[in-house]
């Protein structure tokens, strides 16, 4: 548990963060349970990752007053998922949050959700939509259960029933999984080269893409590189320019337009404003 006090801030965070179990890796990166109390009202950005997002919340919905998806309206979710984005989603809260996000990949949405990416796009969904039933065992297992790591455990084995009755009909195109790979773990890679590394055209390669991602391969390593910034941003000490250079940008101009798209704020206004990222991946 933490407590984070400054002139601003004051407030207690509580949370952990793992891997799952074995066989689901492929598809769920880990698990973050995260309670953060007495801290004050405001807003929070929900921003882009090369993850899918799904969000259990235990005390209180989750507020988003403003969606990332083109004419979605605000709404208020107990639990949701949402696919990839290249804009920001605003929370409100009352500086209180509690609750379990699972960072899925994109194999993770046909094999755990029944949905290729695109399906959901930067739309917020109700979890029951694509996990049905499953959706309101999780939230009362969850919520009846004590402690990260028993609730993580029930994650597991709803999870891992999910993949096995699902295994033989959702698979994603190998090579569409190679293509996402070699563009988010190098963000500097040309899409050309991929193309050719497939014997693809980049024309056909842009369009097999986005038919299961929902974002085209230029903006996946986009989204890549900006979430490393994210990353490294997070840590008190980083310069701005250093951040830059080390996660493929330009200079450092170039990094705040990215942001500016991005999150809607240059990327110095969200270290000032932002106060859950920080308390939650130190906790993590």
């Amino acid at each position: 548990m933490i407590v984070a006090r400054s002139s601003t801030v004051v407030g207690i965070s509580d949370g952990a963060r793992q891997r799952p179990a074995p066989l689901l890796q492929p598809y769920v990166r880990w698990y973050e349970g995260y309670r953060l109390t007495g801290f004050p009202p405001g807003q929070h950005l929900g921003l882009s990752s090369p993850d899918l997002t799904v969000v259990l919340s235990l005390d209180r919905p989750v507020d988003i007053t403003r969606a990332a998806a083109p004419g979605q309206q605000p709404g208020r979710f107990t639990a949701l998922a949402s696919g990839l984005t290249t804009s920001a989603v605003t929370i409100a809260h009352d500086g209180n949050q509690h609750g379990i996000q699972l960072a899925l990949t994109p194999a993770g949405a046909r094999a755990l959700l029944g949905v290729p990416t695109s399906a959901l796009g930067a739309w917020v969904v109700e979890l029951d939509d694509v996990l049905g039933p499953d959706a309101q065992e999780l939230l009362e297992r969850i919520a009846a259960t004590p402690g990260w790591q028993e609730r993580f455990a029930v994650l597991d084995g709803v999870l891992t029933r999910r993949l096995l009755e699902a295994r033989d009909t959702a698979q994603m195109d190998a090579r569409v999984a190679h293509a996402w790979q070699q563009l988010v773990a190098r963000p500097g890679t040309a899409v050309r080269d991929v193309a050719d590394d497939l014997g693809w055209s980049r024309r056909y390669l842009t369009a097999r893409f986005t038919a299961e991602l929902g974002i085209t391969p230029k903006e996946s390593a986009r989204i890549a590189r900006f979430d490393r910034s994210k990353a490294m941003l997070r840590r008190p000490a980083a310069r701005l320019s250093e951040v830059a250079v080390h996660c493929g940008f330009y200079d450092q101009a170039h990094l705040a337009r990215e942001w500016r798209e991005f999150a809607g704020v240059p990327p110095s206004r969200w270290r000032q404003d932002e106060v859950f990222p920080f308390v939650q991946d130190f906790d993590a």
